[in-house]
């Protein structure tokens, strides 16, 4: 279960840690209503479960509550990365004097939670783990031994923050670390978290539960806004997002990597009838992974159709501002005219899937 901003932030905001004030808009009159409670210039932040809105937008400012009403009206109903935006959270907006990245995410490979932290927050993860990866502390937490205050206090001493700050970032490493543990949780993530003259707030809020722990949270079951994954998806330690319609299917994509001598970066299977905005979701999902170099969609179109996949990629390459190499494999449903879109916009397929995955793994290399 992936949550909005906005739930997340209630979710923290239930277990002390400072959010900013708000209140979330459907419309352009609740914006103005809410702007006017505030009192003072507000943020308007899309609500949508994909990465990147501010560079696309989604993200204004209004100094007014009748500025407001007027963004507001801007917003509601437009697209980002094929999410149409419902709602708006309406939030104070905040004196920033510097930005932190925090967050507690599941490690696979390591079979343990991981947190991590960085002075550089505010920008796109990914992009400092490709360019100053020594600016991010990494520090796993076993599960079963308690995670101490002492340990959060190192890892802001780790981040280099200031000898003043470090206590307060400690506490508010472990109280993260504490909502993501208690809530079973796949990812608890604040960026920015920022400092004010007020203290340490979370100026934004990503979280998201295990699926198959739900039935031990009721607390949960009020949150409509919530949505279940959408995929079944499993990050792994490869360079190669595999993609494909169906787990076998996708599995069999992962083999015929591994058989090329590729290491696969994901697991994520599309399921049966993906809708052209599905798969743009699907792609978009896999390239916010720091290691993926090279993406292979794998697809036979049985209900899923071939053209929906096609006009998918299109999306999401029009779109996208972390550019990846795509290999398609496409055949099934409709399957001449997915080819025919492809052709027209200059993007290459395979009917074969041993010729695209050994095609992916041949790209991935030249990359290294």
């Amino acid at each position: 279960m992936r949550c909005f901003e906005y739930s997340a932030k209630k979710i923290f905001k239930t277990e002390g840690i400072p959010v900013p004030e708000s209140y979330v808009a459907k419309n352009p009159e609740e914006a103005k209503d809410a702007a006017a409670k505030l009192g003072k210039p507000v943020a308007l932040k899309s609500q949508v479960l994909v990465g990147g809105r501010g560079k696309a937008g989604g993200i204004k400012f209004a100094d007014t509550p009748e500025e407001a009403e007027k963004v507001a009206k801007e917003l509601l109903g437009t697209e980002i990365k094929g999410e149409k935006v419902s709602k708006l959270l309406i939030e104070e907006k905040i004196n920033i004097q510097s930005e932190f990245y925090i967050s507690v995410i599941m490690d696979r490979s390591a079979k343990k939670p991981v947190i991590m932290a960085s002075t550089e927050g505010g920008m796109e993860i990914e992009e400092v783990a490709k360019k100053s990866p020594e600016k991010i502390v990494k520090y796993h937490i076993n599960p079963l031994n308690e995670f101490l205050p002492y340990q959060a206090r190192e890892i802001a001493r780790k981040m280099g923050i200031p000898n003043d700050l470090i206590s307060k970032m400690g506490a508010f490493i472990l109280k993260l670390f504490n909502v993501f543990d208690k809530c079973d949780a796949t990812i608890a993530e604040i960026n920015p978290l920022v400092l004010t003259p007020e203290g340490l707030i979370a100026a934004d809020a990503k979280f998201g539960v295990d699926d198959d722990a739900l039935w031990r949270h009721n607390e949960f079951a009020d949150l409509e806004e919530a949505k279940k994954d959408e995929f079944a998806y499993v990050t792994l330690d490869g360079d190669i997002a595999v993609i494909g319609n169906g787990a076998g299917l996708t599995l069999t994509g992962m083999d015929m990597i591994n058989l090329y001598g590729g290491k696969p970066a994901t697991f994520l299977d599309i399921g049966g009838g993906a809708s052209q905005e599905s798969i743009a979701r699907a792609i978009n999902l896999v390239l916010s992974e720091p290691n993926v170099k090279v993406i292979f969609l794998n697809v036979l179109g049985g209900i899923t159709r071939a053209d929906d996949v096609a006009n998918g990629v299109i999306t999401v390459l029009k779109s996208a501002d972390h550019k990846v190499p795509i290999v398609i494999r496409l055949t099934g449903t409709n399957e001449k005219e997915g080819q025919r879109i492809l052709r027209d916009a200059g993007i290459p397929f395979e009917i074969s899937m041993e010729e695209a995955a050994e095609k992916a793994v041949e790209i991935c290399r030249s990359l290294s």
